[in-house]
């Protein structure tokens, strides 16, 4: 998803109750990718993240999944390390229905591709409504946003234990557009709900690895390049956003876009058209539009180098975006 193609991201402010599930985190950790990559596995002692020396089990992974577009790279690296992956589409966010079927039948098409389990769970929009109810002019990474995590995230934890997987995770973290925080303390959050049993995997999906091998998967299945987050209100505040930059509004499937490519076509094109200075110029614009500078405080994104002690530490400021 891209600024000219204009995606409008959600994300949610960490509230002290999803701190404290990370605080509840049970020593067991979450096993990380096979190769001594640069996992961060939320353990028992607080919200440190740790690098484990090496992974020490394979999993059943249950990962949610918003789009095929976020996907491809998380699966890939799953799965080539080891890793009995199940994808779950519950995404009752998406509107209107056309759109949504367009991005389950993408992500569905992609999985039987790589041969790998597809669970088409339900469109509750009415519930999705009725939980984001009142928060319908709340900013983009307000609570409504968080909301519409947590409800993802607990049925897909619920389905997960249900079904005797060991962990989930959800693509949702790995866009650039999202804040990985908020995505994670609605997953810890609902693990928590369910005793920790399963876990959630806590990973950094948004290396720059990882983010490249996510755009050339991307062009290579010319996967449906949508244009808006998702819900009817992103699509709102997205439509009035570009009416003001003078801007063609979305188009919802169809061959063409509002503006930009319909799909994923070039790769180094692609993701600079979701590079961080666009990313973050969006937000700036954003913020004129809302009162939200109580939202984006203290939501700044810090580099990570590993010392001695094997521990990644927080080196310099960014942004979480």
């Amino acid at each position: 998803m891209s600024l000219f193609g204009q995606r409008v991201p959600p994300a949610c402010a960490v509230a002290a109750l999803r701190r404290c599930a990370i605080r509840l985190l049970p020593a067991r950790r979450c096993s990380a990718i096979a190769g001594g990559s640069s996992s961060l596995i939320a353990s028992g002692r607080g919200d440190r993240m740790e690098r484990p020396i090496k992974p020490s089990a394979l999993h059943k992974v249950l990962l949610h999944s918003c789009c095929a577009p976020c996907s491809g790279a998380m699966i890939e690296e799953m799965v080539s390390s080891g890793h009995e992956v199940t994808v779950f589409f519950y995404n009752p966010n998406i509107h209107p229905r056309q759109e949504y079927e367009i991005r389950k039948d993408e992500n569905k098409r992609y999985a039987e591709e790589l041969g790998i389990p597809f669970v088409d769970a339900d469109y509750d929009a009415d519930e999705w409504y009725a939980r984001t109810r009142g928060m319908e002019y709340d900013p983009e990474r307000g609570r409504r946003c968080s909301a519409c995590f947590d409800m993802r995230m607990e049925r897909t934890a619920e389905y997960a234990r249900e079904h005797g997987f060991d962990c989930f995770t959800t693509t949702n973290a790995t866009s650039r557009w999202k804040d990985q925080k908020q995505v994670n303390a609605s997953g810890l959050s609902a693990a928590a709900k369910q005793g920790f049993r399963p876990f959630y995997w806590v990973y950094d999906w948004q290396t720059e690895r990882m983010t490249e091998r996510k755009y050339r998967i991307n062009a290579e299945q010319r996967f449906y390049k949508q244009e808006y987050c998702g819900c009817t209100y992103s699509l709102r505040d997205s439509n009035l956003w570009r009416k003001q930059q003078g801007i063609a509004p979305v188009k919802i499937g169809g061959e063409e876009a509002g503006l930009g490519t319909r799909y994923y076509e070039d790769a180094e094109a692609d993701a600079e058209e979701e590079s961080q200075e666009v990313v973050d110029s969006f937000f700036a614009s954003a913020e004129q539009h809302f009162d939200n500078v109580k939202v984006y405080k203290g939501r700044k994104r810090a580099d990570v180098a590993t010392k001695g002690d094997g521990i990644e530490h927080n080196t310099s400021s960014g942004n979480n975006w």
